[in-house]
């Protein structure tokens, strides 16, 4: 199996899986297209949502607003999973929930283009992976080791005194606001209300737990408090986006 995920929404995405499909008769699956643009955290954030969910697999993950530059192209190693990507961190926080992260540097040899590595870079590589195995990159001809690379980091949210300081992370396609505050703050206080950025807002376990169009916080799939509308979205009504400060009083 090869996994595809990128923020190149169509047709750029049909490039890849031809080039692919010339050396492989890999399963292609599609993660996701629609990722933000350019937005690595945001990016990095759902793919370490999706793919622990796969059986082992090479994943291929091109958000990369770095094309162009001096930015290295790698493979990322962990467990019996490779994630194919640009050296900008997307890969890494995934890699971590997979197993222990090792990265390679893929030998690149002038690319047909400057602006689309997804096809003419990411692709070949990820085939490549997927026709040799994932077990021994040290002995593969065009890759070596790399002991440094980039990563990237989800900020911690200040837990201590009367407050709970965080902020968003990603706004999802419902318009739930994700935040970096666990969802462990909520436990004892579902069925109350809590001030979310000075407004009174019902803690509740399901969007349904409010009648359609009010507000809620929740805790989402991913762990972590969410701020929604039942029905309707949480980024608009809490007038917030990926980045805002979020802060919950009891």
């Amino acid at each position: 199996m090869i996994t595809l995920s990128s923020d190149f929404g169509t047709p750029y995405p049909a490039a890849m899986k031809g080039v692919i499909l010339q050396s492989t008769a890999a399963q292609l699956v599609d993660v996701a297209h629609d990722f933000p643009r350019q937005d690595v955290r945001a990016s990095a954030f759902w793919l370490r949502e999706v793919l622990p969910y796969f059986p082992p697999a090479v994943h291929l993950a091109v958000v990369d607003p770095g094309v162009g530059t001096d930015r290295k192209a790698v493979v990322v190693r962990a467990g019996r999973h490779a994630i194919v990507a640009p050296d900008n961190g997307v890969a890494v926080p995934a890699a971590r929930e997979l197993g222990d992260v090792e990265v390679f540097e893929i030998e690149v040899e002038d690319p047909a283009s400057s602006t689309f590595h997804g096809r003419d870079v990411f692709a070949p590589a990820a085939a490549d992976v997927h026709e040799r195995g994932v077990e021994a990159f040290d002995d593969y001809p065009g890759y070596e080791r790399l002991e440094e690379y980039e990563t990237v980091e989800f900020p911690d949210p200040d837990l201590a005194g009367d407050a709970v300081h965080g902020e968003v992370l990603v706004v999802d396609g419902f318009g739930n606001a994700v935040t970096n505050v666990p969802g462990r703050v909520l436990e004892d206080r579902m069925g109350e209300f809590v001030r979310v950025n000075g407004n009174a807002v019902a803690a509740r376990r399901s969007y349904a737990g409010v009648d359609p169009g009010d507000w809620l916080v929740t805790v989402g799939s991913h762990g972590n408090v969410e701020l929604a509308v039942n029905r309707g979205r949480g980024d608009d009504a809490f007038g917030v986006d990926p980045g805002s400060p979020v802060e919950l009083r009891w």
